[in-house]
């Protein structure tokens, strides 16, 4: 039966992806379902990030700030592999991928106010709450001689 593209590769995808499969299947690769799952809570002075990060390991993970956006990155590298007696592969398995979010955190942000801890899966980030500062317009009049 042909569905229209809006449905995906199946009708019940988003309908069961939780409980069936662990993987997203989205138009032609495989994506983790639990990746980089995100809780931002607001404090008085700051904004406080949890992301879920299983399976990555604090070397795995990078956090950039440029242009006023804050940048999570992992990287995976993972092999699997059973050999029998005689040092004949049964199965060997291999796994790469990379994941990414990005938040705008605001120009008037410096790397150094950002406090960053990794823990047990957990990437745990407060972002203080700071106000950029308004720009002042510079006249920009020609001088007339005479």
């Amino acid at each position: 039966m042909l569905m229209p593209s809006i449905f995906g590769e199946n009708l019940f995808d988003d309908l069961f992806d939780d409980f069936a499969r662990p993987y997203k299947v989205t138009t032609g690769y495989t994506q983790p379902a639990n990746i980089m799952k995100t809780d931002v809570k607001e404090t008085e002075g700051s904004f406080e990030l949890d992301i879920d990060m299983p399976g990555y390991k604090k070397e795995d993970v990078k956090a950039e700030l440029k242009d006023g956006y804050l940048t999570i990155t992992g990287t995976t590298k993972k092999e699997t592999g059973d050999q029998d007696k005689k040092g004949k592969y049964v199965r060997r398995e291999r796994y790469c991928g990379s994941c990414s979010r990005s938040f705008y955190v605001g120009k008037a942000v410096e790397k150094e106010d950002i406090k960053a801890k990794f823990e047990d899966g957990v990437l745990k980030i407060s972002v203080p709450k700071k106000e950029e500062k308004p720009k002042v317009e510079e006249s920009k009049y020609i001088s007339i001689e005479g």
